[in-house]
């Protein structure tokens, strides 16, 4: 456990679920933790008692990617784990692989509704069937040469992958019910308000049971590793870090004792505490970024190396480019920095 965690509360300590199990975290509310093939390696998903329409059954909250593995656990969970009960509906936090990827399959299955952020479900829906502009595709390798990121063989393997989403996102459903920010959505009798967040994904949806004093916080809440809050070649001028820093402070407002549910990590308390965090770790960051840009102007790939100190394979180094900018502009926006274009295509901040 680091520092900062230290400073939150865990309270079912080390326990995890079984593959194909769940652990009980609340009345009503079942954990599931999924592998993933990347560093980041699990997502939790949710088990929500239910009735709609007067039939018993249960929400699934978020999904997995779309692999073998995955429904492979979910065959068991549904065998062992719902009490010989249907999924009624499916609830997606945002549009990112991991959470939507086995929505389709799971809505087909069970003929049970996606519910989902409208712009979550449109974005998604683009993804899959128009092309990836997030991490591959010309788009992606033009908009992070125009960061800085000159190496030929990686803008090579960036420009070639061209199915990244749609290999983890095959397809979503042809309908959704949407999700807004203040609604009330009722699940086992009990209301669940929608808090949209932004910075993260287009319109992420957390839910909060006040009955329960419990937060699905999806990723805009996690316990250990600070959200990637990425500028992407779709919205190549977005202020996504602002949107996160604001839309995380909303957090604040809930009770000090709020269970928080996150999509990755173990659940945990301390919500305010961890808002701290997250705003005192950017700041931070921007600092360093700030410091460095008025010695020198810097590209977003000059600038990488200050914001992560580790290596980082391909995949991890887009979301810290993407990540990188994000700081850039928070900085350019702001007026602490300017943005000039260089004779050689290359965006660079600094004093000028």
């Amino acid at each position: 456990m680091n520092l900062l965690e230290r400073e939150l509360h865990y309270p079912l300590g080390d326990t995890l679920p079984a593959p194909g199990q769940t652990v009980e975290v609340a009345p009503g509310i079942r954990w599931i933790r999924m592998a993933l093939p990347f560093a980041l390696d699990h997502i939790n998903l949710w088990l929500l008692r239910d009735r709609i329409d007067g039939v018993e059954g249960w929400s699934v909250v978020d999904c997995c990617i779309s692999h073998d593995a995955a429904r492979a656990q979910w065959e068991q969970i549904f065998e062992t784990q719902l009490e010989g009960l249907p999924i009624l509906r499916v609830i997606v936090t945002h549009m990112h692989p991991d959470h939507i990827g086995l929505a389709h399959w799971l809505c087909e299955r069970w003929k049970a509704p996606l519910w989902i952020s409208s712009t979550d479900y449109h974005v998604a829906r683009v993804l899959t069937t128009a092309g990836d502009t997030l991490a591959g595709g010309d788009a992606a390798a033009d908009f992070f040469a125009s960061h800085g990121l000159t190496d030929p063989e990686a803008v090579a393997k960036i420009r070639a992958r061209t199915s990244y989403y749609a290999n983890m996102v095959p397809s979503v459903p042809a309908s959704f019910v949407r999700m807004l920010d203040g609604d009330d959505v009722l699940i086992g009798g009990r209301a669940w308000r929608c808090i949209s967040g932004y910075g993260h994904a287009p319109e992420h949806i957390a839910l909060y049971c006040e009955e329960l004093n419990v937060l699905l916080g999806g990723d805009m809440m996690l316990p250990r590793i600070s959200t990637n809050v990425s500028v992407h070649a779709g919205e190549p001028e977005a202020n996504a870090l602002r949107l996160f820093l604001d839309s995380i402070e909303r957090f604040k407002s809930l009770p000090v004792d709020t269970l928080g549910l996150p999509s990755h990590g173990k659940p945990f308390t301390g919500i305010h505490r961890r808002v701290e965090q997250l705003q005192e770790h950017h700041r931070d960051r921007l600092a360093e970024l700030l410091e460095a840009c008025t010695a020198r102007p810097h590209s977003a790939s000059e600038g990488l190396p200050i914001l992560f100190k580790r290596a980082l394979d391909l995949h991890q180094m887009t979301f810290a480019m993407g990540e990188t900018v994000a700081h850039l502009h928070l900085l350019w926006f702001s007026g602490q920095l300017q943005r000039r274009l260089g004779t050689d295509g290359i965006y660079r901040f600094g004093v000028f």
